[in-house]
């Protein structure tokens, strides 16, 4: 996943972020409710982890801002209140999930997974395209129930296009799953990676499209369907 994590406390950041890559997630990091927002509501991210207690701008704001500007992505808040009624105002305004400080990171990894699921509205973390299917838990694919070998940069390519199987996903948000906001990265690269998986599929019923200046859609091939 892309998770963006909005905290100012910089022990806890640095620890969720650590938690989190090594689990295999690329994660990004705010430490105030401005920046924070900025990139929550203009960026590319699976999940936010919002914290309330936010220097210039209060998670309160941040996530009636996010909602204000209709972006669907989940929300899973943390928070030191432990009052009932916080919790209620923040799942009024639009957070998926929270979590009360202190809080084990394990479980925190296991609400975003969550979070997420319910989101793309996967009772499953398997998405089937044709006889293609890609498991989000496990990382892994299989054709006809064999294994689809493919590195890890090119199963997050095919990853995001399944997700969005028979949707058109833009360059730039290949590019953000791919190198993040960090990482060097080019548009050349991400053709080449999306060349490289298309490769791969040839012997298989799914195909991906091109649709210039727009972006790239994964979807079953014409030929193919009965």
């Amino acid at each position: 996943m892309r998770i963006l994590v909005i905290e100012d406390s910089v022990d806890i950041a640095e620890a969720i972020e650590s938690k989190l890559v090594r689990a295999g997630h690329h994660v990004t990091l705010a430490q105030d409710g401005i920046s924070g927002e900025e990139l929550a509501i203009h960026g590319e991210f699976d999940v936010v982890v919002l914290d309330i207690n936010l220097p210039a701008r209060s998670g309160f704001e941040v996530m009636a801002h996010m909602r204000e500007r209709s972006s669907p992505t989940p929300v899973l808040v943390i928070t030191a209140r432990n009052q009932l009624d916080d919790k209620i105002s923040l799942l009024d305004l639009g957070a998926d999930d929270y979590i009360v400080k202190p809080f084990d990171l394990g479980e925190l990894e296991a609400r975003l997974r969550a979070v997420t699921r319910r989101h793309r509205g996967l009772a499953k973390s398997v998405i089937r395209v044709g006889v293609l299917e890609v498991d989000l838990s496990s990382r892994a694919a299989k054709v006809d129930g064999r294994p689809f070998e493919l590195g890890r940069r090119e199963f997050e390519v095919l990853e995001t296009l399944a997700s969005h199987a028979g949707n058109t996903v833009s360059k730039d948000r290949l590019y953000l799953k791919l190198f993040g906001h960090d990482d060097v990265g080019t548009p050349n690269a991400v053709e080449l990676l999306v060349s490289r998986v298309r490769k791969k599929l040839e012997a298989v019923d799914v195909e991906i499209v091109t649709h210039r200046g727009a972006g790239y859609m994964l979807r079953v091939r014409d030929d193919a369907v009965s």
